[in-house]
């Protein structure tokens, strides 16, 4: 047989408190719904309830698999920490209404916050997807074991208020970073009593790894299979996508508005290199994409 590049993905089975989730039949699709004024592709469209609301909806009626709903922007440069009580104030009511309409929804907390993670979690959602890798609030790994929710841990370089300077990382050692980090992230998570049943890896692109460094990452993601848990993905509309496109707009960043089709080139590319969640901002060419990815890959044996 001749040698494929493809490799297919291993299965797993994600325990959450309400439903297991099969990861690797299929790409699961996590749509993005941020109820803040200010991250850096939709800050304030849907600060407002009716608006999130109803754009958390539509994201369900698209076909997303799972609903992302963060209360905090994490936008580098400008990143202004909230206090828990007010990321609640924003993210509770979604929460509970979407919940509402749509009862069986799955729904995940985009927090650091064990407190706001805590009431999230109370208020109905399964998942905390934690940027920091549970390293930022040091209640969170033992809130996350108690709760018995499911966790993303996601590697991140720094602080936000850092990545703008922070000093440039060689290619090669990109992969390494990120292994050593999601590798210590595990190790907090199972010494706090987290089951791997429960865990989701995320490499964090675009978080503390400036434009170009977000490629070798990409292109060694299979890599990351070593720590033998499922992988999440989320490029899209990241940056690195508009310093790249950039000779196509007369040498300007393309805006993030303006970055669709490379999100979709990435995203395929996520899947086809092994991640099994991929979170995105426009639901329907996501979803038709990793129908596309996925029919590639059901092929790779």
């Amino acid at each position: 047989m001749p040698h494929t590049n493809y490799q297919p993905r291993p299965t797993f089975h994600w325990r959450l408190p309400r439903r297991t989730l099969a990861l690797g039949p299929r790409t699961l699709i996590m749509g993005v719904l941020n109820v803040t004024p200010d991250s850096f592709s939709d800050g304030g469209l849907y600060l407002k309830p009716e608006f999130a609301v109803a754009h958390a909806l539509q994201l369900l009626d698209q076909g997303a698999d799972i609903l992302d709903i963060g209360g905090e922007s994490t936008r580098p440069g400008k990143h202004e920490p909230e206090s828990a009580a007010a990321e609640q104030d924003r993210v509770l009511p979604i929460i509970e209404a979407v919940l509402k309409a749509r009862p069986t929804a799955c729904i995940s907390i985009d927090t650091y916050k064990a407190e706001t993670a805590y009431h999230a979690v109370r208020a109905g959602a399964e998942i905390v997807n934690d940027i920091s890798g549970l390293t930022w609030d040091p209640s969170m790994p033992t809130a996350c074991a108690a709760l018995g929710c499911a966790v993303v841990l996601m590697h991140t370089r720094g602080r936000p208020a850092d990545w703008r300077s922070l000093p440039s990382l060689p290619h090669l050692e990109v992969l390494a970073l990120v292994l050593d980090g999601l590798g210590s992230s595990l190790k907090i998570a199972r010494s706090a009593g987290i089951s791997d049943e429960n865990i989701v890896l995320d490499p964090g692109y675009g978080f503390g790894k400036s434009f170009d460094e977000n490629y070798p990452l990409l292109a060694h993601q299979g890599e990351l299979a070593a720590l033998g848990l499922p992988l999440l993905a989320g490029t899209s509309r990241k940056s690195f996508h508009g310093r790249t496109l950039a000779p196509l707009y007369a040498g300007q960043d393309a805006p993030p508005d303006q970055r669709l089709y490379a999100s979709l080139a990435s995203t395929t590319a996520a899947i086809l290199a092994g991640a099994h969640i991929v979170r995105v901002h426009d639901l329907r060419p996501a979803l038709e994409a990793a129908a596309i990815a996925d029919a590639i890959l059901s092929h790779a044996n």
